[in-house]
């Protein structure tokens, strides 16, 4: 069985290709350079690293970006400050709070105060309650990088039997609505369902978003499977034993290389596609 390799990195790059006229567009029509601010509370590497990420991300496409750091100890007052001063500022066009937050702060609070014209991320409970509901709204990066991966390669999944491990709010839950609204037959299971491998094995596509490396058995997954793995984890490991399943799918994500590039790549467009939104509100 020959494996399509759904490669994210080469996607990504072309899709920071069509962005930058974009951009560039409204610098020169309407004299605005969008920026994308991101608040990174405390000091966890991981996270700097992914906020870095970001802001290389935006000077590529020629986007401006707005890194604020904050102590560990900053209250959960502290931060719906900071997040109404980027509500209120006219050129941010985007709003990226980077999770986790530390334990002290309400993390959901913090989420829902970022202005829903603003919440590229798709992390606030409108904008998932609107996606949910087919209606306009940014859904989450990662779920929404995803699907654009699979529509680049043509791959349907409508009427397919879907398995999503994973419940968090910004991934496995908007995860599977979005397969829901592409008419999948979705089941979310998590790392406390009972008998997991027989639910995964027949599963048409599944999508590992459980946080844990390998988590998910090749030995789970049957042949002919699309297999998207969403995890990350020292060593170059995703939340799905992949070298088990290379060569008998229908189509996987590598890792890396696969969904983390799209996550990217979908905040930096939908950041973007905010602003033009802004201006034309104007």
């Amino acid at each position: 069985m020959m494996d399509i390799v759904l490669d994210g990195k080469t996607l990504a790059r072309q899709i920071e290709e069509e962005l930058k006229p974009r951009v560039e567009r409204l610098k020169r029509e309407r004299g605005i350079t969008p920026i994308l601010a991101t608040i990174l509370v405390g000091d966890d590497p991981a996270s700097a690293t992914y906020v870095r990420m970001k802001g290389n991300a935006c000077e590529r496409v020629g986007m401006e970006s707005l890194r604020i750091t904050l102590p560990y100890e900053t209250t959960t007052e502290e931060l719906l400050n900071e997040i109404e001063k980027l509500n209120d500022h006219p050129l941010v066009a985007g709003i990226l709070l980077q999770h986790p937050v530390p334990h002290h702060i309400n993390e959901r609070a913090c989420f829902d105060r970022i202005s829903l014209d603003k919440d590229v991320d798709g992390v606030t409970s409108l904008g998932f309650g609107k996606m949910a509901l087919g209606e306009k709204a940014f859904g989450a990066a990662t779920p929404t990088g995803i699907m654009r991966l699979l529509a680049h390669y043509g791959i349907s999944v409508e009427g397919k039997n879907a398995v999503v491990v994973g419940r968090s709010p910004i991934l496995g839950k908007p995860m599977a609505m979005m397969l829901l609204n592409a008419h999948a037959t979705v089941t979310i299971c998590h790392s406390r369902t009972k008998d997991l491998p027989d639910i995964v094995s027949k599963a048409d596509l599944v999508v590992g978003a459980v946080g844990k490396p390998e988590f998910i058995r090749g030995e789970w997954i049957k042949d002919g499977a699309i297999v998207i793995d969403a995890g990350y984890h020292p060593g170059g490991k995703g939340d799905i034993e992949l070298s088990a399943v290379i060569g008998r799918t229908l189509a996987y994500t590598p890792v890396p290389g696969g969904v983390g590039p799209m996550t990217i790549a979908t905040l930096i467009s939908q950041t973007v596609e905010a602003a033009e939104k802004a201006w034309h509100r104007r």
